[in-house]
């Protein structure tokens, strides 16, 4: 055994019923909005035991079973417990990888290798989980000789589990397992090792790691096949970031063109933010608007590598006039008085490092100007960032709910400091996180807790 990966059991909804014990034992949706027009963005066993899970509606969730707790997401709360998590973990065994806000991989030693002694290990994690952050957060361990074997095993019994995958038992141990379900293999690659004839995993396992790399068109694939036969395979490098963007589903009073454009700007602030943090610059931006009706309006536009926020405001307004007929139009043709929209995402492209080169035809003055502009930006970032909150912001952007607007998590990654700049960083949720398990340890003495 090489590697033990760790896997938090349905995490959102955990951490609600760790904050709220009356939930505990309770079928428990989280949604991303405070709506009942909203769906589930993860579920509780005690939900998924009944057929709900991830997508299902509020009100079909309530139709399954009335009773269920229906909680808004609180993201922060979710990265707080997650760093509580990622330390009580490394009083045990030293991570090597953080895969997401719900998994991490641990690298055994020498002296843990064994089958018995990395059992054990995996034992005193849990223990340790359970008496010192919470014991509504529980979680399934895999051990196995590479981290893709080891994520394998941790999903073969949830929750709670703990399974070993040993080389020597493979194809047979996991002869069962639908393709699409081994992490590595989506729905293009699946479609490509059917054309190929494999279809069942131990077609997969017989794979030469050639032809592997031949049918995902890139050494990944025979790398991939390296680490399904429990080579010790290094990780590849992070890419670079190529993009910086947000994407919201909008509450009832942000669905008129006028919302919408709100939170636009909103997304838009909060990711040249981010960009600045990042001391980088963009060079294009994109921006998507979903109707309700199934329809979408797209806009891409370039322009000279900036961090100014006023740039990119005057580049979506010059969008959002655009789009209007598109959008009276479709409205239209529904029988609607006004155009319905349901989702807006907007990201800046072209990142890099330089300001914008001199240009003979771009006076230089043009570009002194937008310098200044995006240093006003930077002071208005370290003064929001010093005060803990958003303080200092737009007039227009005054009455916008900002916990709508707060961080929002992807499954496959852990929000960055810079996501977190506006309401006074990470340091400042853990300082949270503290609090609040405090707090919970003096009501319930009885649960032992950070």
């Amino acid at each position: 055994m090489r590697v033990l990966f760790i896997d938090f059991n349905a995490y959102f909804a955990s951490v609600e019923q760790h904050d709220e014990p009356a939930l505990r034992g309770r079928p428990v949706i989280v949604t991303p909005l405070k709506s009942e027009h909203s769906g589930a963005i993860a579920a509780s066993y005690e939900a998924k035991a009944l057929g709900i899970s991830r997508g299902t509606s509020v009100l079909q969730a309530r139709q399954i079973c009335p009773d269920i707790a229906v909680r808004p997401a609180r993201h922060d709360r979710y990265v707080a417990v997650h760093h509580l998590l990622m330390r009580e973990i490394e009083r045990h065994l030293p991570i090597a990888r953080i895969c997401s806000i719900d998994e991490c991989a641990c690298r055994l030693n020498p002296d843990e290798a064994d089958v018995a002694r990395a059992r054990t290990k995996a034992e005193e994690i849990k223990r340790g989980i359970y008496a010192n952050v919470g014991e509504s957060l529980r979680c399934s361990i895999g051990l196995a000789s590479s981290q893709l074997l080891a994520k394998l095993a941790g999903e073969l019994h949830k929750p709670d589990g703990l399974t070993v995958i040993e080389t020597h038992t493979l194809p047979d141990a996991l002869a069962d397992l639908p393709l699409r379900s081994i992490p590595g293999i989506g729905g293009g690659v699946e479609a490509r090792l059917e054309r190929a004839g494999i279809t069942r995993f131990p077609q997969l396992w017989a794979l030469a790691p050639k032809h592997a790399r031949k049918i995902w068109g890139s050494v990944q694939g025979e790398r991939f096949l390296y680490a399904l036969h429990g080579h010790d395979v290094p990780e590849a490098a992070e890419p670079k970031k190529a993009m910086i963007g947000h994407s919201r589903v909008l509450s009832g009073e942000h669905r008129t063109p006028e919302g919408a454009r709100i939170v636009a700007r909103a997304l838009l602030l909060k990711a040249a933010s981010r960009l600045r943090h990042y001391d980088l610059y963009a060079r294009s931006m994109s921006v998507t608007l979903k109707l309700v009706s199934g329809d979408a309006l797209h806009h891409d536009t370039r322009f000279r590598a900036t961090q100014n926020s006023w740039r990119f405001l005057g580049e979506l307004d010059i969008f959002w006039k655009a789009m209007q007929p598109a959008l009276a139009q479709r409205a239209q043709r529904m029988g609607l008085a006004r155009p319905r929209i349901k989702l807006a995402t907007v990201y800046l492209h072209g990142l890099g490092d330089r300001p914008p080169e001199r240009d003979l035809f771009v006076p230089s003055a043009i570009d002194e100007k937008d310098a200044n502009q995006a240093r006003l930006w930077k002071a208005i970032d370290g003064i929001n960032r010093d005060l803990g909150q958003p303080r200092v912001i737009l007039a227009s952007q005054r009455d916008l709910d900002l916990n709508y607007l707060g961080v929002k998590i992807a499954f496959s990654r852990v929000p960055d400091a810079a996501e977190f700049a506006d309401i006074g960083g990470i340091e400042k949720i853990l300082d949270g996180a503290k609090a609040h398990e405090h707090e919970t340890r003096t009501m319930n003495p009885a649960r032992a807790l950070y």
